[in-house]
C-alpha cells in the first residue's frame, strides 16, 4: 500500500474513532488542547501558510466532535495559540504544549487530541517529519506512548 493510501486510511480511522467518542469529548480542557494541537501542527515547519489555516477552519466547520463547541471559540483558541508560535516558536511551543497537557487527566480526551493532530497533519496528504515530531512531543506531554499512534 502506498504511503499516501496508508496516510488516508490512518486519518480516516482516527476520525472514525473520534466520532464514536463525540459525547465523551465536551470539556473545556479538550477544546483548548485540541486547538493548541491544531496550531502546533500548522506551525510545525516554522511557517503557517494559508492552506494550513484553511484546513483547520474546515476541521472546525465539519468535524462532528468539534461541533460540541462554538466555532468562534475554537477559532479564537486556535489563533491565540498560533500567535504564540509565530511570535517565538520555541517559547510558544512550551506554552502550547502546556495547553495540550491539560487533557492528560482524561485518557480518552488525551488520545483524541493526538488523533486530531494526526488528522490535521495528514489533511494535505503529507504528514511530514516536522508534523510527526510535534505530535510525538504532544504524546509525551500527555503521557501517551507515541508508538500507539505509529509515531
Amino acid at each position: 500500500m502506498a504511503l499516501w493510501d496508508r496516510l488516508k486510511d490512518s486519518a480516516s480511522q482516527m476520525q472514525t474513532q473520534l466520532t464514536a467518542r463525540k459525547n465523551d469529548l465536551k470539556s473545556g480542557a479538550f477544546r483548548d488542547a485540541s486547538m493548541a494541537m491544531c496550531a502546533l501542527v500548522a506551525a510545525a515547519d516554522g511557517t503557517v501558510d494559508p492552506s494550513e489555516r484553511q484546513r483547520v477552519a474546515q476541521l472546525i466547520a465539519t468535524n462532528e466532535v468539534l461541533q460540541n463547541f462554538p466555532a468562534d471559540d475554537l477559532r479564537r483558541h486556535f489563533e491565540d495559540n498560533l500567535g504564540k508560535l509565530t511570535a517565538d516558536f520555541a517559547f510558544g511551543k512550551v506554552s502550547v504544549l502546556q495547553e495540550i497537557a491539560k487533557a492528560k487527566k482524561k485518557p480518552a480526551e488525551a488520545r483524541a487530541v493526538i488523533q486530531i493532530g494526526i488528522v490535521i497533519g495528514g489533511a494535505d496528504g503529507d504528514f511530514d517529519q516536522d508534523e510527526r515530531a510535534v505530535v510525538r512531543e504532544a504524546c509525551y506531554a500527555l503521557d501517551l506512548p507515541p508508538h500507539e499512534f505509529d509515531l
